[in-house]
């Protein structure tokens, strides 16, 4: 019997990655971080962030046929940089996670866990472009670990982004972040894993939870 297992790095996420990205815009006056709207309100350095995924969709870590799905999934980040419009603002992902997950692997019974390790992470959201970049922090690689439960009992393996980044590309409309196909490879655990997965999740809306009514956020 073959075992798959998957698992993505904050992930993200997801992506995941802090990550309140949007496609490019340009308001005078204003910073890369707006709440409420494009040319609104400048976000705090120092303002949490956090963001679900999107309403009908799931993370999903994927090896050929097999698959795991989570239904749950969010990501929290604290601003670290606000520069002027069409620049780079900075935050560190302090925590993501991942439930409601379920495996389509054969010999699986059940995700017990997927854990994101070695946070906090640096993201990078380029106002000009509309890209997200999740990096190493101090702590370590980008990673994560997934244990599922099979016939045998609990195996766990860890994987990390190839690139040792994620990249993400997102958009205003809807204040989302989006990780399609983002290439993960086994760094340690059970012969009986994939040396590789991929991961795809789009987190939506970012909100900015220290302002009053968590306004969503915008890039520009």
């Amino acid at each position: 019997m073959r075992l798959f297992a998957k698992s993505a790095a904050v992930l993200l996420t997801v992506a995941a990655a802090g990550f309140f990205i949007a496609s490019p815009a340009n308001a005078a006056g204003s910073n890369v971080l707006t709440t409420g709207s494009v040319g609104g309100a400048n976000v705090a350095v120092g303002d949490v962030v956090t963001a679900n995924l999107k309403s009908g969709t799931s993370a999903t870590f994927v090896s050929g046929s097999s698959s795991v799905t989570c239904t749950t999934s969010q990501f929290t980040a604290t601003v670290t940089s606000n520069p002027a419009a069409g620049g780079s603002a900075g935050e560190n992902l302090t925590a993501q996670t991942f439930s409601n997950c379920t495996a389509k692997i054969t010999g699986v019974s059940k995700v017990n866990s997927i854990t994101v390790n070695n946070l906090s992470y640096v993201t990078s959201i380029n106002g000009s472009t509309g890209a997200v970049s999740l990096s190493a922090g101090s702590a370590g690689p980008v990673q994560a670990t997934i244990s599922l439960q099979s016939f045998f009992g609990a195996v766990v393996c860890s994987y990390r982004p190839n690139s040792g980044s994620l990249s993400g590309t997102g958009s205003n409309t809807d204040n989302s972040i989006a990780f399609s196909g983002q290439a993960l490879t086994k760094s340690s655990g059970s012969g009986l894993c994939p040396g590789s997965s991929t991961f795809s999740a789009t987190y939506a809306p970012s909100v900015d939870t220290s302002v009053a009514g968590s306004p969503a956020v915008f890039v520009q």
